[in-house]
């Protein structure tokens, strides 16, 4: 028989043949079991369990039981063990809530969640973990910590220590590790195996690969037993020391500092620029290696030792460092088979200082460009809008005959948008914002609807805000470029479209119950098309001051206002007559629920009633320093950009910092303004000026973030 050597080119026949040998085999012979993996669907599960068999893995179980996740957890923990599993934690992660399991060679996890929108319900979740590397548990042992991946092993043996030799001796040598001896160690080291250890042993073991134990390429262990004063043995093993890295390499850094590898975990606050940072790390490596990586990087920096902050240990020291502008302190430590790293530095007093005044003289900088920037954008601005206005008439307006929208139409209207179902008109013209406003405060008046006085009352813009009967229209007239843009909304505005008779009976029509679905927060009919559920707070915060309830539902609207009419009462919502109204194709009720004030709108659309269900947590908002003073709105600004940005409201002039209201600032400048409507402007440094507007109510509070792009984004939160 030929035989091919290991690295040799083999041709493309013997390939092809060789696959298909394979595929034969593996098409009449059954697969062969992995005695390394669980089979989580024979596992006990809890009483009541409801597995979910939709989405089959052969890895993961996933079941529902009818309890909450503080009394779901020590009953799975005690139902596997009492199948036989040891459960134990992984090192650095005591504080996990998922559970950790052994039996043998096996690994199991399981983790939980809470029910979707039910807190008195767990999921439960069977996940397979391969151990790489097995050690023996002595039967009884506590206090267990272990990690299958290198592996480390550390418990408490309630057996005296001699009792827990043997034990090893045994058990080791029956998954195969093997008792180091000086041949069999030589390409590790010529020294350290007849180390002794105080009131305790120790031995070094290495394992053979196999396919079938799932040890490949492991490196030696060491066990270590130290006899305890209560008459038990502590337990150790972890990598040899000689088999760990002696000189470690430079990962990337973590906040401008260097972070050594490998590494388990490791993290950075601040960055190269800040005053003060900070990084630590899980170094799996020897202490003094750690040391001598932080000698060699931080002097390659410009870096230089000052001494011990604290007196050194061979488990623990603290090492105080400067360079030119920062101190600090490096701490190394033990724990586990990891030494853990701590470095944290900031500036000196003087390199402050010197930061502080560069940004300030850049600050100063930044705003009198910005200025200037801003009043060449404005005199242009102006220059264009003049220009264009020149082009607009200013001559007297009459009506368009034969207008079907609820207001007038003056005769120069163009491109006109009517929407009666959502009480919408759009149009633009070729008069002025002068001429269009004196036509509509001519025809309103004359038509018995009453102007409210408005802030907003410019040559290149204006806003008017009309009532009568019960019934509201804002209008903003605004110049852009050659044209005049006109918007309406409101009430008075609203118009029910002709409909044939064959479609005002469906809706007179239900086809079944509206049924609540348990699952949502808010409630909605399970029979729905589309739903959506909004909820803010603050970073930090825990409960919303705002909850936001969007849904579109098949059925009649009077159907629907009945189902949140009882659903809303079994929560302890009471209806508010107030400013509450109920028609055919609109409804508007206020709540006062136990949390808040709430308002719940329902409309018609493509043939289906919209709910919009909003509520309000004013104790949550209080408490978050977002609630508007009593007949005012509140305005919260932010600027997740990179440059500081200026925002002009209601002439006043505020300046948004770089990262005022994100994840790391989270408030940011606030306003109270009266309701209205405002026009607000934004300039940020290098980006053309952006004119917006707002609309606010008495209770409201609304947050205004500037994007990375300078846009602006718009968003209530109360």
């Amino acid at each position: 028989m030929s035989m091919i050597m290991r690295g040799t080119r083999v041709p493309a026949r013997w390939r092809l043949l060789a696959c298909s040998l394979l595929f034969m085999a593996s098409a009449s012979l059954p697969a062969r079991a992995d005695d390394g993996i669980v089979d989580v669907h024979a596992l006990p599960q809890l009483a009541g369990a409801v597995e979910d068999t939709s989405h089959p893995d052969r890895y993961r179980v996933e079941y529902r039981v009818p309890t909450p996740q503080v009394v779901t957890l020590p009953a799975v923990r005690k139902l596997l063990s009492a199948d036989g599993w040891v459960p134990y934690v992984m090192p650095l992660e005591e504080k996990s809530t998922t559970l950790k399991f052994k039996k043998g060679r096996q690994g199991l996890s399981v983790h939980f969640t809470q029910a979707l929108g039910r807190p008195d319900q767990s999921v439960v979740y069977y996940t397979t973990d391969r151990i790489y590397s097995n050690v023996p548990f002595p039967e009884g042992a506590s206090d267990i910590v272990f990690d299958g991946t290198r592996p480390y092993l550390g418990c408490v043996a309630p057996t005296a220590l001699d009792a827990t030799s043997d034990f090893y001796t045994s058990q080791m040598a029956a998954i195969g590790w093997r008792k180091l001896t000086p041949e069999t160690a030589a390409p590790w080291t010529t020294t350290g195996l007849d180390e002794t250890v105080p009131n305790g042993q120790r031995a070094f073991f290495d394992h053979p690969d196999g396919d079938v134990t799932g040890f490949y390429k492991q490196k030696p262990v060491m066990l270590t037993l130290t006899r305890r004063d209560d008459g038990r043995t502590n337990v150790d093993i972890r990598i040899a020391p000689f088999a760990l890295p002696a000189d470690l390499k430079a990962d990337s850094d973590l906040a401008g500092l260097p972070r050594p590898s490998p590494t388990k975990t490791a993290m950075g606050k601040g960055s190269a620029s800040s005053d003060k940072r900070e990084m630590s790390a899980a170094v799996m490596a020897e202490l003094p290696a750690v040391l001598a990586f932080y000698r060699r990087e931080l002097a390659a920096r410009g870096w230089q030792e000052n001494g011990n902050a604290t007196v050194a240990t061979d488990d623990e020291m603290a090492i105080k460092v400067s360079s030119a502008e920062e101190s600090g302190v490096l701490r190394l430590s033990r724990k586990y088979d990891f030494t853990i790293v701590s470095l944290a530095t900031q500036l000196t007093e003087a390199a402050l200082a010197v930061r502080i005044k560069a940004k300030k003289e850049a600050d100063e900088r930044f705003f009198k460009d910005a200025e200037t920037a801003a009043k060449q954008a404005i005199a242009a601005d102006e220059v264009r809008r003049k220009a264009q206005a020149a082009t607009l008439s200013d001559a007297p307006l009459n009506a368009l005959a034969d207008s079907k929208t609820p207001v007038p139409l003056p005769e120069t209207a163009e491109g006109v948008k009517f929407a009666g179902d959502d009480g919408q008109l759009e149009f633009s013209s070729g008069s002025s914002v002068k001429a269009l406003t004196a036509f509509y405060r001519a025809s309103m008046k004359t038509s018995g609807w009453k102007e409210q006085p408005s802030v907003i009352n410019q040559p290149n813009m204006a806003v008017m805000e009309f009532s009568k009967g019960g019934k509201a229209i804002s209008m903003t007239v605004m110049q852009m470029g050659p044209k005049v843009n006109v918007r309406a909304d409101g009430s008075g505005l609203m118009m029910a479209a002709a409909k044939p008779a064959a479609s005002v009976e469906a809706q007179a029509k239900s086809a079944e119950p509206l049924t609540p679905d348990s699952e949502s927060q808010l409630p909605v009919p399970t029979q729905r098309s589309s739903t959506s559920l909004a909820t803010t707070k603050l970073p930090g915060s825990e409960a919303p001051f705002r909850r936001e309830l969007e849904a579109s539902i098949p059925a009649p609207l009077g159907d629907v206002l009945a189902f949140y009419r009882t659903e809303l009462g079994k929560l302890g919502w009471q209806e508010k007559a107030d400013n509450s109204s109920v028609s055919t194709e609109r409804a508007q009720i206020d709540f006062a629920s136990p949390q808040g004030p709430a308002v719940l709108k329902l409309g018609r659309a493509r043939g289906e009633t919209t709910v919009n269900l909003a509520q309000k947590n004013p104790d949550a908002a209080t408490k978050a320093d977002i609630m508007p003073k009593p007949g005012q709105a509140r305005l919260m600004l932010g600027n997740v950009g990179p440059k500081e940005a200026a925002l002009t409201i209601n002439k006043q002039t505020i300046k948004i910092a770089a990262g005022a209201g994100g994840p790391q600032s989270p408030k940011g400048p606030m306003l109270d303004l009266p309701p209205g409507k405002y026009q607000y402007a934004l300039r940020v440094a290098g980006r053309p000026a952006r004119n917006e507007t707002l609309t606010v109510a008495a209770g409201d509070a609304w947050g205004l973030m500037v994007g990375p792009s300078g846009d602006v984004l718009p968003l209530q939160m109360y």
